[in-house]
């Protein structure tokens, strides 16, 4: 443990403006607040909050981080509060001390939304200032390397879990590699030690085998550079054995089919003797296809910098090298410690988060005011942290980095949201491509737009960011939400005109407090939600009718449409329109409804309407549930712009050209087909289903008039089922 004038020293040595009274003031106070508290080692409690200290002087950091550190555990485990923390050292200290403060005492069950919740607390601080991170990051660290004295094996375990899943991608985020790797490790020595330790023991068998190999590399890429003119530092680095391990799952390979165990790194003094540098390699030696990467052209989304390349080097072995300047070996290194950006904040009035290099702050901010609560945001935000990049442009050549598997839909929300949401197609390097279509490096993305556009459903099954997912199930919720609510009100008011009476605010406010929901908007969504029925308020409200309303007498609407000759009943149903696939109205898939014709709706619980023709067959299996039905008509405004799925059924001749004759007359009467299939086949003729978008059922009739015209086609009629 670093004593008193030790830190006070190491922090003056590389900032002698840091303010020595402060460090020592919190030094003490650290240490009498924890008093004799001690930690699972046996150690004095305060020698943690030294430790965090003194991990910090590593990256250099400024006076109050130093401060902040000492103090960080002091309002949760002593007495000491935040008030008294900011009279002895100042609001600054104080909002950083609050914003690293462990958040363990929430009041929350199950330890998923407590981690869920305590990263979006660590997440809103960070955003204010992210020396909270570095802070927090170095508290993790500490723990990691003293985890060994946690008696309880399964708490180890789910400690180093949260390591990897949150710490580790947040420290990579920021670019400080070394603190990653360490963090990554320790974690990994508790989740799966026995993979640890044997890829350990073969690290050190390939140290012993091939020690003269490294020097002789070093040596061979040294000369070649100095050959060129050019000065440089070449060293080798070893890959952490959790990296080794991870690239062996994800590739499937075994330990000696890797090619970069070691990485070989080359410093230089400029820009220019990077790229010089590369062409001498590439002169000296064979390139391996597909290993070249420039991230000096286009840096990694946390500033990382370096042309990565690999070669067939002495002796035909393949090795990795980095090329890059001893100011992005820096970076590279330590990331957000090395920009010390915090201490021109008060000078541009700029925050950390607003620069590109942390773009992915505002974006995991973004997804925290979508996600419907902690649980869901955690799930977002480990798509948005855990996957590796490609690189992407917009028609002005602006850079958008993405996921790999991320999709143009993924790139339109990462351009904005509402470009996002009202996304209809997009063009990739120039050519129209479908919205589930997979992105690769150096794709131009177009992205076309409609202000009439909403995002569907189905985006969410091929969607791969967590800003995508988030804003797609916040739209399905608002609009669940109001398709219900209308649904509901409209049900209601039917039921209130069905007993000769006038749905007030007055019959409303007895409904809210006699079924005991929040207030009108709650009713109506229980009722559009089928868990309140309209029959059955209607009843409460007025108990004299209700021997009129006995299931027994309830009335099928669906006899409405087959009175007398078929004629349609002068009555109303409740009116549908904008109806979205997936949503709280939905149409039956047995009967495929259209615009035109008589329909009806079946209320199952939880799941919304499905609208269904009078005439279906599906029907029969609700005669006995009449609650269950709903008298519905169709908005003719509101479905007038919208396109309707039917399916019919052909038999058609076995000819050459046949099948395309099918597709032309349905394409000249504006009919769209979106789905095929071969239901039978023989040596004279095929019978083929087809789902073809049309406006209404006007339309879908004029369609089957030309195709029965057709001398191919031997009989058309509407597919059930």
């Amino acid at each position: 443990m670093m004593r008193q004038y030790e830190l006070v020293e190491t922090v003056k040595k590389y900032d002698p403006s840091a303010d020595e009274q402060a460090i020592n003031r919190a030094y003490v106070f650290s240490m009498q607040a924890h008093g004799a508290q001690k930690r699972a080692s046996g150690d004095p409690y305060f020698s943690h909050p030294v430790e965090v200290a003194g991990i910090l002087t590593r990256y250099r950091l400024d006076g109050a981080s130093i401060v902040t550190a000492l103090l960080h555990d002091t309002v949760e485990d002593t007495h000491a509060t935040l008030p008294e923390i900011e009279k002895l050292f100042g609001a600054e200290i104080a909002k950083l001390v609050d914003g690293v403060t462990k958040l363990s005492q929430l009041e929350i069950t199950g330890s998923e939304s407590r981690q869920a919740e305590n990263f979006r607390k660590l997440l809103l601080a960070m955003s204010e200032d992210l020396r909270v991170l570095l802070v927090k990051l170095a508290d993790r660290l500490h723990n990691m390397r003293t985890l060994d004295h946690i008696a309880d094996r399964e708490k180890r375990k789910r400690i180093a879990s949260e390591t990897l899943e949150i710490y580790s991608p947040l420290a990579e985020r920021i670019g400080m590699r070394e603190l990653q790797d360490e963090l990554e490790d320790l974690a990994f020595g508790h989740i799966n030690p026995d993979a640890r330790t044997s890829i350990m023991k073969r690290l050190e068998f390939l140290r012993t085998a091939g020690q003269s190999l490294v020097p002789r590399i070093i040596e061979s890429l040294s000369g070649t550079l100095k050959d060129a003119g050019l000065k440089a530092n070449v060293s080798g680095r070893e890959k952490s054995p959790y990296s080794i391990w991870r690239k062996m799952q994800r590739k499937d390979v075994e330990f000696e089919q890797l090619s970069d165990i070691i990485a070989f790194r080359i410093q230089l003094g400029t820009i220019e003797d990077c790229y010089r540098a590369l062409g001498a390699i590439h002169s000296a030696w064979r390139v391996s296809p597909g290993r070249f990467k420039d991230y000096i052209s286009l840096p990694k989304p946390n500033g990382y910098r370096s042309i990565h390349t690999a070669v067939i080097g002495p002796d035909g072995h393949r090795i990795e090298i980095q090329i890059r300047t001893s100011e992005m070996h820096n970076l590279a290194e330590n990331g957000l410690a090395a920009h010390w950006s915090y201490k021109q904040k008060a000078a541009n009035g700029k925050g950390e988060a607003d620069t590109p290099q942390y773009r992915w702050l505002r974006e995991l901010l973004d997804i925290m005011e979508q996600a419907e609560g902690p649980d869901e945001f955690l799930e977002h935000t480990k798509l948005e942290m855990f996957r590796d990049q490609v690189f992407c442009f917009t028609p002005r050549g602006d850079l958008i980095a993405l996921p790999h598997g991320a999709t143009p839909v993924d790139f339109a929300y990462a351009v904005h949201s509402e470009v996002g949401d009202r996304c209809t197609g997009v063009k990739v390097n120039g050519r129209m491509v479908p919205l589930q279509t997979g992105l690769v490096n150096g794709d131009q993305v177009e992205v076309l737009t409609s202000k009439t556009q909403k995002p569907s459903p189905d985006w969410l099954r091929f969607v791969a960011t967590g800003k995508a997912r988030a804003r797609i199930r916040r739209f399905i919720r608002i609009q669940h939400r109001h398709e219900y609510l209308e649904l509901g009100r409209g049900i209601l008011d039917k039921a209130f005109r069905q007993e000769h009476r006038r749905l007030t605010k007055k019959a409303i406010a007895r409904a809210v407090e006699t079924f005991q929901v929040q207030d009108e908007d709650d009713l109506f969504i229980r009722i559009g939600e089928g868990r309140l029925s309209g029959p059955e308020i209607v009843n409460k409200l007025f108990p004299a009718r209700a021997d009129d309303s006995e299931p027994g007498k309830a009335r099928n609407p669906a006899a409405r449409g087959k009175k007398g000759n078929g004629a349609a009943s002068t009555e109303t149903g409740i009116s549908i329109r904008g109806l979205i696939p997936g949503m709280a109205v939905h149409y039956a898939r047995c009967c495929h409804p259209l615009p035109g014709e008589r329909i009806v709706g079946i209320v199952t619980t939880g799941k919304g309407v499905t609208v269904h023709t009078v005439d279906c067959d599906t029907l029969q299996r609700f005669n006995s549930m009449p609650s269950h039905w709903l008298d519905l008509s169709w908005d003719v405004e509101g479905t007038a712009e919208e396109s309707h799925i039917a399916r019919i059924k052909v038999f058609l001749t076995n000819e050459p050209g046949t099948l395309g004759d099918l597709s032309t007359i349905i394409g000249k009467n504006g009919g769209n087909i979106t789905n095929l299939r071969f239901a039978n086949r023989s040596i004279d003729f095929f019978e083929i289903h087809l789902d073809v978008q049309v406006d209404d059922v006007r339309h879908l009739t004029e369609i089957i008039a030309a195709l029965r015209a057709s001398p191919i086609i031997t009989s058309v009629d509407r597919a059930r089922g």
